[in-house]
């Protein structure tokens, strides 16, 4: 894993903790698996996928119950991100306060990361600047 020894890769505000915890209960999946993928016309995208068996490579983050995997090629984007799950009238949804993305489109639906030379130099000196 990418990260500060000592230090989680994610963290989950209350919300999102119950609404995963929620999920993973329901069907019986042993946690979610958040990842990035290219697209959107922002450049990336955030993905999550139900896990029924973890892999041995992904991050693991536990809190009261609910479990995300960090899927090995998202760990340095992610890392220092803030799950939550918000909801509205109209939609509910988890959101992801990331101090990695320089840039997201207007959707929100897609977003673009800091250089990967910038990233490298800001978790090696002990946390992302925002």
């Amino acid at each position: 894993m990418f990260g500060i020894p000592g230090k989680q890769a994610v963290t989950m505000t209350p919300a999102a903790i119950k609404q995963i915890a929620k999920l993973m209960n329901k069907e019986g999946h042993q946690g979610l698996r958040i990842g990035v993928k290219k697209g959107g016309c922002a450049g990336m995208e955030y993905t999550m996928d139900y896990v029924d068996e973890v892999d041995p490579h992904d991050e693991v983050v536990e809190i009261d119950g609910a479990r995300v995997m960090i899927a090995p090629m998202a760990q340095m984007f992610l890392f220092g991100t803030e799950i939550d799950y918000k909801t509205s009238l109209l939609s509910s949804e988890f959101v992801f306060n990331n101090p990695n993305v320089e840039d997201a489109c207007g959707c929100g639906e897609s977003i673009k990361f800091k250089d990967i030379d910038e990233l490298s130099a800001e978790h090696e000196n002990g946390a992302p600047r925002l």
